[in-house]
């Protein structure tokens, strides 16, 4: 459609801006899987109407969903989930006071240790029945726990956005100085985490009226069907037993996990392989054949023996013992390196210079490098391995693994990230220049813009994996301080603005005695305040421990 194409780069924007945006709230609208069908409809457009080149989909985002998926709901198939539950309960139990405390750090936990929030819809029934019985509004722990348990979510070392979201920092092309991947975000995110947490279980303990005092709840209680509807028969499993083969397999979901974070935190445990790729690399090598420097050159301008080089768009020829180079970033820093008889002098970009003796200087068009087993391969290979384990050895009915609500959840987040996350980095990826020059000045000046853009992105997109895949990308091309990034990667929880995530519908079907609701004017619904103070929280000290880390 050449009439399209012919449009001006900012006509052409706003229109496939607006083509997303219907996309995405009539599959918000529909529900279930339909967000991320929808996504099918946007790149057709995108695609064949403005012939804009398809963006590459988050595959390895949605094999890790996949994966942690599967072995979750394997979890709950066992029941090795109604063992952690069970300790939960417990604890409430045994604090009943401090139920809207206590309530959203379990939950939160929970989703931290397994990777998703969708365990919380397990739980919710225990802590209404906890409230209502020590006539505590329902609604200050229920609203509290569905949003505390997926804030969880960017803290949980087996989650999709942890993973993404290091992934897109450690490979920006202006690397945060002293990050060097997962358990770097991690402690940024779970204490800021739990600090937004006990923010909302301060919030919570004090709002609403006490049930004694709420009228139209009292009013309402004067009907028997609806007293006993309300104060209806205990839900709990601290009068089961449960078998052995449950603990085991909890304790078996709880190894794996402690053997990833054991793995992101020591590298070097992980297996590692030698990888060679088209490059230039200068390396200064022992007449042992050491390497004692691998100098990669990635831009700019390089001087071999007064020959002169530009490095994005020449080839260059091997040299094994080349005289003297001088290499000039774009950056304006320069790098020297020359042969002083048998030794070789190198003088840094911050013009240090080092002695090597009985050395020589090669130049060389391969880049050999040492490639790390990734964090997101480490994660889909434990979570299949736990999940087959708690298959055999706990002796898991298979069919049951597809039924439970933590598969059908995530299935559909699978979806939503593999529809709307394309359809977006489609979209953006072509318009990213003229982005940059628009908005890049204005984020850098207003970090704060940058958390607000995402919060909306993740509303819309339903999911923090999705919403990080698409926007984060965008933002460091467009100049955003990967260190803001990483302060305010709570941000990316936002779908709690409307009442329509499934968590969210859960805990209001779960309250039976209607404290937890959706107001006159559906933005006046009982999560709006908690998800609002427990965000905001969780960025402002996300934004403290980077500073406290000296990222910032």
């Amino acid at each position: 459609m050449e009439f399209l194409t012919n449009l001006s780069n900012g006509t052409q924007f706003f229109i496939q801006l607006l083509i997303v945006l219907v996309c995405l709230f009539y599959g918000a609208k529909k529900g279930g899987v339909a967000l991320g069908m929808l996504g099918g409809i946007g790149l057709l457009i995108l695609v064949f109407g403005f012939n804009i080149n398809p963006g590459k989909p988050a595959i390895d985002v949605m094999l890790t969903i996949l994966a942690v998926v599967v072995a979750s709901a394997t979890l709950q198939a066992s029941g090795g989930l109604d063992v952690m539950l069970q300790i939960a309960e417990k604890i409430l139990r045994k604090n009943p006071k401090y139920v809207s405390i206590l309530a959203p750090f379990i939950t939160c936990i929970l989703t931290i240790l397994c990777g998703t929030g969708h365990v919380v819809y397990t739980v919710l029934p225990i802590i209404y029945d906890i409230a209502i019985k020590n006539n505590i509004r329902p609604e200050r722990p229920m609203a509290a726990s569905t949003i505390a348990c997926q804030m969880g979510i960017i803290a949980s070392p087996v989650s999709v956005a942890v993973v993404t979201l290091t992934a897109f920092l450690i490979n920006a092309d202006h690397h945060l100085a002293g990050f060097n991947g997962y358990v770097d975000l991690l402690k940024i995110t779970i204490p800021s985490t739990f600090c937004g947490v006990f923010a909302i279980g301060i919030f919570s303990w004090f709002r609403g009226k006490d049930l004694d005092k709420d009228e139209i709840f009292q009013e309402r209680l004067k009907n028997p069907e609806f007293k006993k509807f309300v104060y209806g028969d205990s839900i709990t499993l601290l009068d089961k037993k449960l078998p052995a083969k449950q603990w085991l397999a909890m304790w078996l979901f709880l190894g794996a996990i402690a053997i990833v974070a054991v793995l992101g935190y020591f590298k070097d445990l992980r297996p590692s392989w030698n990888v060679t790729k088209e490059g230039i690399s200068l390396q200064i090598i022992s007449d042992n054949k050491k390497v004692l420097e691998n100098i990669i050159i990635k831009d700019g301008n390089i001087q071999v023996d007064g020959q002169n080089i530009k490095v994005t768009n020449s080839k260059i020829n091997p040299k094994q013992d080349a005289s003297n180079i001088i290499v000039t970033n774009e950056n304006g820093s320069v790098l020297k390196l020359f042969k002083d008889g048998l030794n070789v002098n190198y003088t840094t970009s911050d013009k240090k210079t080092k002695k090597y003796e009985n050395a020589k200087i090669v130049l060389s068009n391969k880049i050999t490098s040492k490639s790390t087993l990734s964090m997101t391969y480490t994660i889909q290979i434990f979570m299949l391995l736990v999940g087959s384990l708690i298959l055999i050895l706990c002796k898991t009915d298979a069919n049951k693994i597809s039924k439970n609500e933590i598969f059908r959840s995530g299935m559909v987040a699978l979806v939503a990230v593999f529809g709307i996350s394309w359809m977006a980095h489609t979209m953006f990826s072509v318009h990213t220049p003229m982005l940059k020059e628009a908005l890049g000045s204005v984020v850098n000046d207003y970090p704060w813009t940058y958390a607000i853009m995402l919060l909306l992105i993740s509303k819309f997109v339903n999911s923090q994996a999705a919403a990080l895949v698409a926007f984060v990308p965008l933002a460091l091309g467009i100049g955003v301080n990967p260190a803001l990034i990483l302060a305010f990667a709570p941000a990316c929880y936002g779908y709690y603005i409307l009442p329509t995530y499934p968590s969210d519908l859960a805990a209001i079907q779960f309250d039976r005695s209607g404290t937890t609701h959706i107001g006159k004017f559906v933005v006046n619904h009982s999560f709006i305040a908690p998800g609002l103070i427990g965000v905001v929280t969780s960025c402002i000290f996300g934004y403290i421990f980077t500073i406290m880390f000296g990222y910032l």
